[in-house]
């Protein structure tokens, strides 16, 4: 798992914002199949808690990452964005943020945006916009400044953002500083809770959000609480 000693010190400066070309008139759909009424439940609990639980207003872009490196994130990122969606009144965009050779597209089996576009319609409000719309060298070279610029920029196209992040890494920390914050995916019977506390306190000193866990991966049904600060 890569360290995170390169994590920087402080935020950016938020960039004006620009505008984002997204089509809205489509009525695309994914053919993932929806998740059982239990798992459905959990995700309604852990949107309400997640985004919608502080008194300070809504948290409106949060990144998803995973401890382990083979953990899968992709499904759940698109079940909390489909479920914040549904609402019916808000613009929803899951957004690839990973670093690996899988992009987010080919996982959930989505075709590429048309020209001149930085998303595609996946569902009724909702869009998925891939690595390339904002990391304009994405595995060749490390993200650079302007890259997070267009990924703020790319977040203000939507009510809500869903990032798709990669492992917890230094790239991983730079785009948590860009957004609301960071959820550590933890993986069932893998992940070390030693291991995630170290990761918080490493979050932390790189001010990064962290707003909270999600264990991933388990084989009996999760109770309500599957949304907790470590």
């Amino acid at each position: 798992m890569s360290t995170l000693g390169q994590f920087l010190k402080a935020k950016p400066a938020t960039a004006e914002p620009r505008a984002i070309p997204v089509r809205r008139d489509a009525t695309a759909t994914l053919t993932v199949p929806r998740a059982n009424p239990i798992h459905e439940e959990q995700i309604h609990a852990l949107v309400q808690q997640l985004f919608f639980g502080r008194e300070a207003g809504p948290v409106r872009n949060v990144g998803f990452a995973p401890v382990e490196a083979a953990a899968q994130t992709a499904s759940l990122c698109l079940d909390v964005a489909r479920v914040l969606a549904d609402e019916g009144s808000y613009d929803v965009g899951v957004i690839d943020a990973g670093s690996g050779p899988i992009l987010l597209q080919q996982q959930l089996q989505v075709s590429a945006p048309q020209d001149g576009e930085v998303a595609c319609p996946v569902g009724s409000r909702l869009w998925l916009a891939p690595r390339e719309s904002w990391w304009q060298e994405f595995g060749d070279k490390p993200m650079t400044d302007q890259d997070l610029s267009r990924l703020r920029d790319l977040t203000t196209a939507f009510d809500f953002s869903v990032l798709c992040c990669g492992p917890i890494s230094w790239q991983t920390a730079r785009i948590g500083q860009n957004c609301d914050g960071l959820v550590l995916v933890l993986t069932a019977n893998k992940t070390r809770r030693l291991v995630a506390a170290q990761l918080r306190d490493q979050l932390s000193k790189a001010h990064v959000a962290l707003l909270g866990t999600v264990l991933a991966e388990r084989r009996f049904p999760v109770p309500s609480g599957l949304y907790r600060s470590l």
